[in-house]
């Protein structure tokens, strides 16, 4: 048993039902988390009432400018473009051809997929995110690579090989059978790993053939606790595009509900043009939606109706989108959609943003009662936050009045150099310097 004293916040409920956030979050002061020796939490609360059974444990005492969080949680991003953030101009079709596409084929050399693979997790932990879901490419072998990657550090990711048979460049595409194969060998490999997951990955609808899709549903049954992962309604000509491609289909969505891969283990990134029959699909379905605000608004996609997609009753998580997302940070998600929802006329509070990249994105990924909080018998996945990391962020801090005004600075102006220590199952995974 370890005791670590320090201030600490963490979410505990959804915030968004209801116009009174009081009992949807903690935040302590001064005060105890206890990790037991299997890597879960113990116990909680004020330092004063740290019970007296655990007072002869060792007790790792934080400094004050310090703040232990839940991890944070990136449901939705490529690690193979870890390499292209950042590559300038266009849309998305455009820019999948111009910069994705010959980026991913890289990854048949498992050597380099290693490389790319090892910079990610590093980037992820240094960041502070604990939690994430990863396309890989259409590679069998570099699809591996990525989960050795993230076992060798400890880290909990569900990851899937990009399934494609259909428009995309010769070295991405591979044969409808091949696809399946290489998927349903992966699958077998790493589905009942102690903390890292499968998810059955066809990339979006234009890459995969009717049959393609079929096969991944079929996949779906078959293996029930893997994950379904992919896209929808990103930008307007993908949309059409999807028209076209499917004309029996009666929308985008629907392509997906006709192959069996809607369900609450299914995270559709984007979703930004969905129709209303489309949210009530989703919603029915019990499907998540993975929202990627920093991709959104540089590809120029739209902006992403939360009002309307939670008034449906559709769980929402949040997402960097690497590459096109310009940075893994989470901080930099949060203060994302906060931006992309007030141009809306909609105030997220930074209570609400916390959620999104804690618990909320857990439990999108049906993990909320493993981790992405910090409460008595869930396993102890945190992160430690340094409120002095930078010049500007400790005078910011000092300022700070309320709560919610420090958690605004460390979202606004915070970035990886907040980030001072992080766990994952009561092991520490990343220690800054």
């Amino acid at each position: 048993m370890v005791v670590y004293r320090s201030a600490i916040f963490t979410p505990l409920a959804d915030p968004f039902p209801s116009t009174e956030l009081e009992g949807t979050y903690r935040h302590l002061d001064d005060g105890y988390l206890v990790v037991d020796d299997r890597g879960s939490i113990a116990g909680v609360g004020p330092w004063d009432s740290l019970p007296d059974h655990h007072r002869d444990h060792p007790v790792v005492r934080l400094s004050p400018d310090r703040l232990i969080s839940p991890g944070f949680v990136d449901a939705h991003l490529h690690g193979p473009q870890l390499e292209m953030i950042g590559s300038y101009g266009g849309h998305l079709l455009e820019w999948l051809n111009r910069y994705t596409f010959p980026t991913e084929m890289k990854f048949a050399d498992p050597e380099y997929a290693r490389n790319v693979s090892a910079g990610l997790f590093d980037e992820l932990l240094r960041n502070g995110t604990l939690l994430t879901l990863v396309f890989s490419t259409s590679h069998t072998e570099a699809t591996n690579v990525l989960f050795e990657e993230a076992e060798r550090r400890g880290m909990r990711a569900i990851i899937g090989k990009a399934m494609m048979d259909r428009n995309a460049p010769a070295g991405l595409i591979e044969s409808t059978e091949d696809s399946y194969r290489g998927t349903l060998e992966l699958l077998k490999r790493w589905g009942h790993h102690e903390i890292l997951r499968y998810a059955i990955s066809p990339r979006f609808a234009p890459t995969a053939t009717q049959k393609l899709l079929h096969l991944a549903g079929e996949l779906r049954q078959e293996f029930p606790e893997a994950y379904v992962h992919t896209h929808v309604s990103e930008n307007l000509s993908e949309v059409f595009w999807v028209k076209q491609l499917f004309p029996d289909a009666e929308n985008y969505v629907d392509v997906y509900d006709q192959a069996g891969l809607l369900g609450e283990r299914t995270i559709l990134a984007h979703g930004v043009h969905l129709s209303d029959e489309e949210l009530r699909t989703v919603a029915e379905s019990k499907t998540r939606i993975c929202h990627c605000p920093n991709s959104n608004l540089f590809l120029g996609s739209g902006l992403f109706p939360l009002k309307s997609v939670l008034r449906a009753g559709i769980t929402v998580a949040l997402g960097s989108d690497i590459g096109a997302g310009t940075t893994p940070s989470m901080l930099n998600a949060m203060a994302d959609a906060y931006k992309v929802q007030q141009v809306q006329g909609i105030s997220l509070s930074p209570f609400h943003l916390w959620y999104l990249a804690t618990l909320g994105g857990a439990r999108a990924l049906s993990l909320g009662d493993t981790t992405g909080s910090i409460e008595e018998g869930k396993e102890a996945d945190f992160i430690v936050l340094d409120l002095s990391a930078t010049p500007l962020l400790r005078r910011r801090i000092a300022s700070a009045g309320a709560l919610e005004d420090m958690l605004a600075a460390l979202i606004f102006i915070g970035d990886d150099r907040v980030v001072d220590r992080a766990f994952v199952r009561g092991r520490e995974v990343y220690a800054r310097g």
